[in-house]
């Protein structure tokens, strides 16, 4: 059976590189132009290359989305910007527009053409049609069930790519215009202000409220948790499982994508998949900021499928550091400080070759190598004592008590 990619997400250059390293077979990345997520911190093309060349040099591939719907005056420079890509060494570029998508495919014959999930693409002949324009991969609609996934891969039409954890839409494949007109940001040019996630007051007819005083109303879907058919996405043939988040940390990402990566080789080397599926669910809720659902995966959702009452657990400050070197003899880790942590907590290392391993804080030496008993600096750089071996890249979080 052949094993599928893993496609993960990146909003810069750094969140790239933990995706590739945490164990992303591929990376999905957007450029200043072109692309949705416009509040995403983005590649420039110099950025871009060197992405390519450090996700190729770590055998990943990178994808770049130019996959906004644009208007007559988006078009201008959308031709140089694509053999900017094409010479570069881009992978494929993942595309919403026809016309963008005929472009690139004259433009390369090397460079491959992914047909974004807001065509809403649910159908073997819906692929049957984009193949026959070049199209080489299809990101299938959010709403197909497994059902009907099984029966796309069957149809063997193309390689198909499918969403199996993050944000989802309240819309149909992401095509909202809510932020439109709630903001005048164009949710399909790169501007969704996410307003289904607001708070709203709710009266009918005769302007009597429908919402608990207590409670606003909100449209907010849960996140989406596809574990539990992951084996049988497999099973089915998909070529390639996604994530979303190219806003998302690059805490999140380390969790989320080391979290699917032991899954997948986990049931790939024949594991009890139940117990698989529940270690990689304790990892994954260490960094969900929303409560998550099976998607459409086995059954149409219902009212549990939203969150009506509150939208996101806020920010958490578990992530505390980043290992930049460990010096054996002293059992002193250098490392770069993302939130306060102080002398007697209990913290865990966690990486693609660190398997969770805890500890207790003891000895902390700050940037002016003074014994302290707390850190609060963000990106100060300083050593604590580990006594046991890390590698540089591998993350520290606080353990929830």
């Amino acid at each position: 059976m052949k094993r599928p990619e893993l496609l993960a997400p990146a909003g810069d250059l750094a969140r790239l590189k933990t995706a590739v390293h945490f164990g992303a077979d591929a990376v999905y990345i957007g450029g200043k132009k072109f692309s949705l997520r416009s509040r995403a911190s983005n590649f420039d093309l110099s950025d871009i290359e060197e992405g390519v060349r450090y996700a190729h040099q770590h055998q990943a591939k990178c994808y770049v989305t130019v996959n906004m719907i644009p208007h007559q005056e988006d078009l201008e420079g959308l031709e140089e910007y694509l053999k900017a890509l094409d010479q570069i060494g881009v992978d494929a570029v993942i595309v919403a527009s026809l016309h963008i998508a005929k472009v690139a495919r004259q433009i390369s014959d090397r460079m491959e053409v992914h047909l974004s999930t807001q065509q809403s693409s649910s159908n073997i002949e819906t692929l049957n049609f984009y193949k026959a324009l070049g199209i080489d991969r299809v990101v299938l609609a959010r709403e197909c069930s497994l059902e009907d996934i099984e029966q796309i891969v069957d149809g063997q039409t193309m390689p198909v790519e499918v969403f199996i954890h993050g944000g989802m839409c309240v819309n149909v494949s992401g095509r909202c215009t809510l932020s439109n007109y709630m903001t005048l940001r164009d949710a399909n040019r790169g501007g969704c202000a996410q307003s289904c996630r607001w708070k709203y007051f709710c009266f009918d007819e005769n302007d009597q409220p429908l919402h608990d005083e207590n409670t606003l109303f909100s449209m907010s879907s849960k996140d989406l948790n596809a574990t539990v058919v992951l084996s049988d996405l497999i099973r089915i043939g998909v070529s390639s499982l996604k994530i979303e988040g190219r806003m998302k940390s690059e805490y999140y990402l380390a969790t989320v994508v080391g979290a699917y990566r032991r899954l997948m080789d986990d049931l790939h080397i024949g594991k009890d998949e139940q117990e698989c599926i529940n270690e990689c669910n304790l990892e994954l809720a260490k960094a969900e900021n929303r409560e998550t659902f099976g998607g459409f995966f086995l059954n149409k959702p219902l009212a549990d499928g939203h969150l009506y009452d509150k939208n996101g657990t806020g920010i958490t400050q578990e992530f505390l550091a980043t290992v930049l070197s460990y010096d054996q003899d002293s059992q002193m880790a250098t490392i770069e400080v993302r939130n306060h942590f102080s002398k007697d907590w209990l913290c865990e290392v966690f990486g693609p070759k660190t398997d969770h391993v805890q500890f207790v804080i003891t000895d902390i030496l700050n940037s002016d190598n003074i014994l302290t008993e707390r850190v609060y600096k963000p990106m100060e750089i300083v050593r604590i004592k580990i006594p046991f071996e890390v590698q540089s890249e591998d993350f520290i979080r606080k353990v929830r008590t």
